[in-house]
């Protein structure tokens, strides 16, 4: 009978920097995706040539898509690992429990992640695929005057219906949450824990989870106030 020798990720320190490496690669794309949607300011052109750009280009496209398809299964089977290990570690749950060192982020971080992973899901249908019912253009995008797919003008039209903004609003202030939450987890399993510059971190997290929030927000809401399209 042979034993499995035990590696680094399957030690729970090791599926968190799993966790924080993989993390890091998809804030990476959040960062880089929400920049090219704020192009939407600029005009169609700017966004319609964008989009053109990353679709002519299919090495940069399908090896982006490639490396964040590996990040989101590393990430998500590592999460899974970890839950699953701290139930076993305490099958029956605490007759009273008070939640003293912990924010209303981290208790959440089991709804959110899932919550944000739908989320992706729908975004893929309503803005890539273009099967999402009910917002008002057809699957086919219509071209521009350049000839481009004009991503633009689904954008606007979109985002003129109510409960797509709603759900883009939703959606965001879970990601804005666990990105908070997931930022000073890596902190912290990174070995950046010191009551000197803690604070410095949790602003750090802070600003990660509202800037990215603003950023995505920004979109939605300006087309619905009449800052884009009108």
């Amino acid at each position: 009978m042979t034993t499995k020798a035990l590696t680094i990720p399957d030690t729970t320190l090791g599926k968190k920097y799993v966790m924080a490496v993989s993390g890091i690669v998809l804030f990476g794309f959040v960062i880089g995706h929400m920049v090219g949607n704020l192009q939407v300011f600029l005009g169609p052109k700017a966004i319609n040539h964008y989009s053109h750009f990353l679709h002519t280009t299919p090495s940069l496209l399908w090896g982006a898509r490639a490396v964040l398809l590996l990040a989101v299964l590393a990430h998500v089977s590592s999460a899974f690992a970890l839950v699953k290990r701290n139930a076993d570690a305490r099958p029956v749950g605490y007759q009273v429990k008070k939640n003293i060192a912990t924010s209303y982020a981290a208790r959440t971080m089991q709804v959110t992640g899932p919550l944000v992973l739908l989320y992706i899901i729908y975004h893929l249908a309503h803005l890539t695929v273009g099967v999402t019912a009910g917002i008002g253009y057809e699957h086919m995008m219509p071209l521009d005057a350049d000839g481009l797919p004009n991503v633009y003008h689904n954008l606007v039209s979109s985002f003129k219906v109510p409960w797509v903004v709603g759900v883009y609003v939703i959606a965001q202030v879970m990601l804005s949450f666990h990105l908070y939450h997931g930022a000073w987890s890596m902190f912290q399993s990174l070995g950046l824990n010191h009551r000197r510059y803690n604070e410095t971190l949790r602003s750090v997290a802070s600003a990660i989870g509202l800037g990215t929030c603003a950023g995505f927000l920004a979109v939605p809401i300006g087309v619905f106030f009449g800052l884009v399209g009108s």
